[in-house]
């Protein structure tokens, strides 16, 4: 079973005069006061990026050999397809560059070309942040500079009717460890403690289940989290 140390700052434990009484039968669960969640290191970047296969908001060179009508340099949209003339609708998300050619050759040959010869350029989007749960549009985003979690969450078109604004959890890979931390978006929204920012390979997850979990035995304790709960999941 992996052990769970859960930090929080003089905010939190200022809601209960005895923290420690909520964590009766939960021998795994330490509080530690004053933590911070820790921005991922370089090589925690590097380590992440996924291998070098077509993605989401990755840009494309199509370039189809003696029709230059036909070739050009198209972005797949959010649900990983590419629009073609004459190929239609193709899904590229997945694929590798030379995948992605053979597919387009495939569409062409024998309707509008005898012999096609299709090479394919990818530009990879590797900075990209997870938005799951209960928010509009689910999915991968890609991170444009300095990017918080209020805006992560915008670009998924926000929480839907019945998601849970004071439960959003994000997941991050530091020095090789997992870690969690719980947001309140009222508390932010209210300017208790500021947006926090969230990074590249981040996951943010609006109201699931499993991620309530992490943090059921704070649940209880309080209407509004007044500074971030995080955890350290070894």
């Amino acid at each position: 079973m992996k052990s769970l140390f859960l930090f929080a700052s003089l905010g939190v434990l200022a809601l209960s005069g005895c923290a420690e009484d909520k964590l009766i039968g939960r021998p795994d669960l330490k509080i530690v006061d004053g933590a911070v969640f820790p921005a991922p290191t370089r090589q925690d970047l590097i380590l992440q990026q996924r291998s070098y296969v077509i993605g989401p908001f990755d840009k494309v060179a199509i370039e189809v050999y003696g029709l230059p009508d036909l070739s050009r340099t198209l972005t797949v949209d959010a649900s990983g397809t590419v629009d073609l003339p004459l190929v239609g609708v193709i899904e590229a998300a997945g694929k590798s560059p030379r995948e992605l050619s053979e597919l387009v050759a495939g569409r062409l040959r024998g309707r509008y070309v005898r012999n096609p010869q299709v090479t394919v350029n990818a530009d990879t989007v590797n900075q990209m942040i997870t938005v799951e749960g209960a928010v509009d549009s689910p999915g991968l985003y890609p991170v444009n500079g300095h990017m918080t979690l209020m805006r992560a969450i915008a670009s998924a078109k926000g929480i839907t009717e019945f998601g849970r604004s004071e439960y959003v959890v994000v997941f991050r890979q530091v020095n090789n460890q997992s870690l969690a931390a719980l947001y309140d978006l009222r508390a932010i929204r209210q300017g208790i403690y500021p947006d926090p920012e969230v990074y590249a390979n981040d996951v943010v997850s609006v109201g699931e289940s499993a991620s309530q979990r992490t943090f059921r035995t704070f649940l209880a304790s309080t209407p509004l989290l007044t500074a971030p709960l995080v955890a350290l999941l070894q």
